[in-house]
């Protein structure tokens, strides 16, 4: 199955958004260049998508793009930015790429709130997604269109014992009267 969309349906989206809104110029990063992707210091933002197609945007950035980013959103110098305020940039980022790509898929699409976090792991693509990073003197991103994975249906859930792996919940997360739930 090929992708549902064209690279340079993201390479539109990246550029209106970067571009317009920023004044900042983003190349498309040449497939011999290696990325650079620190896991535990990039942020990685992420929009679900629902309707006649189901997946997911994500759009991750180097921690040197994610603040230059952020500075530039919030008119202010990069050394007076928080992390709370490079998560907020990098979940507006999100929602202006992903819904840009949205209106490119098949309708009905409804779109989640995006979030954002620090990457944990380097990017994973599943068959059937389509990837493209970017370079900007700051750092890059990897915009990427992931289809979702199949799920189980309802009644493979209402037969199985416990669709919800147990855990202990932690005692310093969860109230007291937490583990007596569990």
């Amino acid at each position: 199955m090929q992708p549902i969309l064209a690279p340079e349906t993201i390479h539109r989206a990246n550029s209106l958004f970067w571009e317009q809104m920023l004044g900042m110029t983003l190349e498309p990063a040449p497939a011999t260049l290696p990325p650079s992707f620190p896991p535990g210091t990039s942020i990685l933002g992420r929009c679900d998508l629902s309707g006649a197609w189901f997946g997911s945007i994500q759009v991750l950035l180097t921690p040197g793009l994610a603040l230059a980013a952020t500075a530039a959103m919030l008119m202010q110098p990069a050394h007076t930015v928080q992390p709370d305020d490079i998560l907020d940039a990098v979940r507006e980022i999100t929602n202006m790429i992903a819904g840009t790509i949205k209106s490119a898929l098949p309708r009905p699409c409804s779109m989640a709130v995006p979030h954002a976090e620090l990457a944990t792991q380097s990017p994973a693509l599943p068959p059937n997604s389509l990837a493209v990073r970017f370079l900007h003197s700051s750092g890059e991103i990897l915009v990427s269109v992931l289809p979702a994975t199949p799920l189980q249906t309802l009644s493979e859930l209402a037969l199985s014992p416990s669709p919800i792996p147990s855990a202990t919940p932690n005692p310093g997360l969860w109230p007291s009267s937490a583990t007596a739930l569990a």
